[in-house]
């Protein structure tokens, strides 16, 4: 499986997954032109797009997208919620797979405060990996197996976010927006630790917080843990 992120965080998301035969976009919340350029100028050649939900740092060029031709794959929380239209949105659920190129996704059902927001389990039936897709999710409630590749959120360290607030750097309404709708290192860590991972080649860190985060304190204990190739995006 090849990765590449082309963006990350809360200013915008979008990463370009490939197997050889197959690529799909994993959200688009950064605009079209730079997902041209992430892609090598070739996103007409993608298989799909996925969106995991609704806020602009995750669907902003989806629209572009759609009009450029290549195919939505969202739920229709996220297609009423941002306006999606057209034959090229298609409305994926919670739990029911689809097929797209030589990938086989399924959706799954996240804890955020956005319409049916979505994680994706996606396997290549030409190199049989098997990569998790996540984020903007404080919590997730199920488990996996014969994982090869997990793309997940790490966005806080509660104990940095605490210390922000104390000083008056981070808003406390801000903080328990965060706490409520985004995955902490504790929670990302006990979360690996219910997964399958004795296939896993590699895990990503997704949506680091500018402020509330601690980079390398996270890469050191998803190792630890993993003992697996870690990146930090």
């Amino acid at each position: 499986m090849q990765i590449k992120v082309i963006a990350s965080g809360s200013s915008g998301n979008a990463y370009h997954i490939a197997d050889g035969q197959s690529c799909l976009l994993l959200d688009a919340g950064i605009p079209l032109k730079k997902i041209q350029k992430g892609c090598g100028y070739t996103a007409t050649q993608l298989s799909g797009c996925l969106i995991t939900h609704a806020h602009g740092d995750h669907v902003k060029a989806a629209k572009d997208l759609a009009r450029l031709g290549v195919d939505i794959y969202t739920s229709q929380g996220t297609i009423e919620k941002a306006g999606l239209t057209g034959h090229r949105i298609h409305r994926v659920k919670a739990l029911e797979p689809v097929n797209i190129g030589t990938f086989k996704v399924l959706p799954f059902d996240v804890e955020h405060d956005a319409p049916e927001p979505l994680g994706f389990l996606i396997r290549s039936t030409v190199t049989q990996e098997k990569l998790l897709y996540f984020t903007d999710t404080y919590y997730l409630r199920y488990t996996f197996t014969g994982l090869t590749h997990v793309m997940m959120e790490a966005n806080y360290d509660p104990d940095a976010m605490e210390e922000n607030v104390r000083i008056g750097r981070v808003d406390v309404h801000r903080a328990k927006r965060t706490i409520s709708s985004h995955m902490s290192i504790d929670t990302a860590i006990k979360t690996l630790e219910g997964f399958d991972l004795s296939r896993l080649q590699q895990v990503y860190l997704l949506h680091l917080s500018d402020d509330n985060s601690l980079a390398d304190e996270f890469k050191r204990r998803v190792q630890a843990l993993t003992g697996r190739e870690v990146y930090l995006c």
